[in-house]
C-alpha cells in the first residue's frame, strides 16, 4: 500500500477488493488489510466519518467471509457472528452521532444482515431494513447505489419468503436490479438477475424467469464469477426451464 494513499483511497480500494473477494475470488485478505489500515489512520486523524466507513466495510468483509463458510457447509461460531455485529454497531454509533443519514442507512442494513442471514431472525432484521429503506428512499442519490440495491434486495426477499406478497417482492427486486445496472459493475448484476428470476418463478412466470436467468448466467460466466454463483444461476435456470416446459405442455390444445 502506498504511503501516499489517502484514507478515502484505501477505503475505495478496500471496497473494490471486497467485491472482488465476494464475487470472484473468495479471498478477503487484501480487503481486510486495506480497510484495517484505513480504519487505524482515520482513528489517528480523528476523522470519525472515515473511521465509520472503514469500520462498516470491515463488517461487510466479515459478513462475506461468514457467508463463504456457510456455503462450504461449515458452522459459524457465535464469536464469528458477534464480531460482525460489533463492527456494524460501532459504525452505526459513529454515524448517528454525526447525523450521517446515508451512513446510518448503510450500517442499519449491515445489522439487518446479521439478524436475517446469520441469526435467521427476520423479526429483528426487518426494523433495521425498514429504516434503511426509508432513509435511502428519502435521500436518493446521496446514498450509494450498491447499498440502495441491497436494501431493496433484502426487502424483496422478505416479501418473497416471509410475508408472501409476490407483487411487492418483484417490485423491490426489480428496483434492486435497476440500481445494480445503474452502478454498471458486472460482478453484481447477475445476483440481481437471479433474485428477480427466482421471484418471477415463484410468481408463476417461468418465461420471464428463464429470460432473466439466461442473462444472469451469461454475464456471470463473462465476468468470471465464483463457481458457486454460476452454479446457483444454472440450477435456478434449470428449474425455470422445467416449469416453462410444463406450462407450454399444458397450454397445448388437445387433439380431437
Amino acid at each position: 500500500m502506498s504511503s501516499e494513499a489517502t484514507i478515502s483511497d484505501l477505503i475505495r480500494r478496500g471496497e473494490d477488493a471486497l467485491l472482488e473477494g465476494g464475487f470472484r475470488t473468495g479471498d478477503f485478505a487484501q480487503a481486510r488489510a486495506l480497510l484495517s489500515a484505513a480504519r487505524e489512520r482515520a482513528k489517528r486523524a480523528g476523522d470519525r466519518a472515515l473511521e465509520a466507513a472503514a469500520t462498516d466495510r470491515l463488517g461487510l468483509a466479515l459478513h462475506y467471509e461468514n457467508i463463504a463458510r456457510l456455503m462450504q457447509g461449515l458452522e459459524l461460531a457465535p464469536a464469528d457472528i458477534d464480531a460482525e455485529e460489533m463492527l456494524f454497531r460501532e459504525a452505526l454509533d459513529l454515524r448517528e452521532a454525526d447525523d450521517d443519514r446515508a451512513g446510518v442507512a448503510q450500517s442499519l442494513f449491515g445489522l439487518g444482515l446479521v439478524f436475517q442471514v446469520l441469526r435467521r431472525d427476520w423479526a429483528s432484521a426487518m426494523p433495521r431494513f425498514w429504516r434503511a429503506l426509508e432513509i435511502v428512499e428519502e435521500i436518493g442519490d446521496a446514498a450509494d447505489l450498491y447499498t440502495r440495491s441491497e436494501v431493496h434486495r433484502h426487502v424483496g426477499f422478505y416479501y418473497l419468503v416471509e410475508e408472501v406478497r409476490l407483487d411487492e417482492a418483484v417490485r423491490h427486486l426489480q428496483r434492486s436490479l435497476d440500481l445494480r445496472k445503474q452502478l454498471g459493475d458486472a460482478r453484481v448484476i447477475p445476483s440481481g438477475l437471479v433474485a428477480l428470476g427466482e421471484a418471477e418463478l415463484v410468481a408463476g412466470h417461468p418465461e420471464q424467469a428463464v429470460e432473466l436467468l439466461e442473462q444472469a448466467l451469461l454475464i456471470a460466466r463473462q465476468a468470471g464469477l465464483l463457481p458457486e454463483r454460476i452454479n446457483d444461476a444454472e440450477h435456478t435456470l434449470q428449474d425455470a426451464r422445467a416449469m416453462l416446459a410444463t406450462h407450454q405442455t399444458e397450454a397445448k390444445p388437445r387433439e380431437r
